[in-house]
């Protein structure tokens, strides 16, 4: 997890800063973080209109039009880019994943999802529809749980 929380430094976005890993066989296999396509202005130079505009979208709103790739939708990504099969692997992530990301990490194969940090809809009906997906997947082997770490892990500045 804590490569995780050090991958999240990469990003660019402007609300939010994510990292997420996935591990196989106790080996990294790939990284993400959450930021605009490669090739693409970063979010802090224009590059996705939800993050460079915030006052027009309410919180938890215009998804649609972001054009940031998620960082474990970029770990999927890194991993296939490079060849590696994700099945029965593990994520790693400092956001408990989106419904998108939740739904990509299990058709991919991913047997469980580790997150640092709590993260639901803010809407009841999206909510309601995350949980029932959280129960489909706990129902069909893949664990989606938090994991708590010391502060003392967390801080990324070096020791005195």
């Amino acid at each position: 997890m804590l490569l995780a929380v050090a991958t999240r430094e990469r990003a660019a976005c402007l609300r939010r800063h994510v990292g997420a890993i996935l591990v196989s066989d106790q080996r990294i296999i790939a990284t993400g973080y959450n930021g605009t396509p490669t090739g693409f202005p970063n979010c802090d130079e224009g590059g996705c209109h939800r993050c460079s505009h915030p006052e027009d979208y309410a919180e938890g709103r215009g998804y649609d039009v972001c054009i940031c790739v998620h960082a474990e939708q970029n770990a999927l990504l890194q991993a296939a880019k490079l060849g590696y099969s994700v099945q029965g692997s593990q994520c790693y992530s400092t956001l408990r994943p989106c419904f998108g990301c939740l739904k990509e990490l299990y058709q991919a194969g991913v047997a469980a999802v580790y997150y640092l940090n709590a993260w639901a809809p803010s809407v009841p009906q999206e909510a309601e529809a995350y949980d029932a997906l959280l129960a489909e997947m706990q129902e069909r082997g893949v664990s989606v749980e938090p994991l708590e770490l010391p502060e003392s892990l967390l801080d990324l500045r070096a020791a005195p």
